[in-house]
């Protein structure tokens, strides 16, 4: 084993001067071919690096005017949302404003139909105590008018005799005839 490696090592002290063969040195070696791979990486994968970064480039203004454009649009939507509870709340305040006038309007229309209410009712009941007192004196006078009748009527049959009752006759006879006498 020690002739194997040997003889790799005395390989890597060959000359470099015409000849060609395989360098062994890890470190010198790496370097080399590290170089050569980035130099054909770069080569070769600078179109595609340059492309991926621009279409990422692409990508992210895009997204970014698509953001601006949503920010606007919000901003306007939120500008017409305000503009709109602005109007919601005036058209809240013309209502309450409208509502209290309203109901002020309304108490003070009720007040006046009851206090006209209240006055037809006084009215009514001081024209039915009017109309009960005037149907009472009239019974009252009724009564009284037939009492007094009832009254006069039997004073007059006790007072009345068939011989008043035939005198008051003919007076009335007689005076019915110089009546006729005089008109005649």
């Amino acid at each position: 084993m020690k002739n194997v490696t040997d003889s790799l090592v005395s390989l890597g002290h060959w000359p470099s001067a015409g000849s060609f063969g395989f360098n062994t040195d890890i470190l010198s070696t790496n370097l080399i071919n590290l170089s050569i791979v980035l130099g054909v990486l770069i080569f070769f994968g600078k179109g595609v690096l340059s492309d991926l970064l621009d279409n990422r480039k692409q990508r992210i203004l895009n997204t970014l005017r698509n953001s601006e454009e949503l920010r606007e649009g919000a901003i306007e939507q939120l500008e017409k949302a305000r503009a709109r509870l602005r109007k919601v709340e005036k058209e809240a305040d013309q209502f309450r404003v409208n509502g209290y006038a309203e109901i002020e309007r309304e108490k003070f229309n009720l007040i006046n139909s009851t206090y006209k209410t209240l006055e037809q009712l006084e009215n009514y009941k001081n024209e039915t105590i009017h109309f009960e007192q005037q149907r009472a004196i009239n019974q009252v006078r009724q009564r009284v008018f037939q009492q007094a009748l009832q009254g006069a009527l039997g004073t007059l049959n006790s007072c009345l005799t068939n011989e008043f009752h035939l005198h008051t006759i003919s007076a009335n006879i007689g005076m019915f005839g110089t009546m006729k006498e005089i008109m005649d």
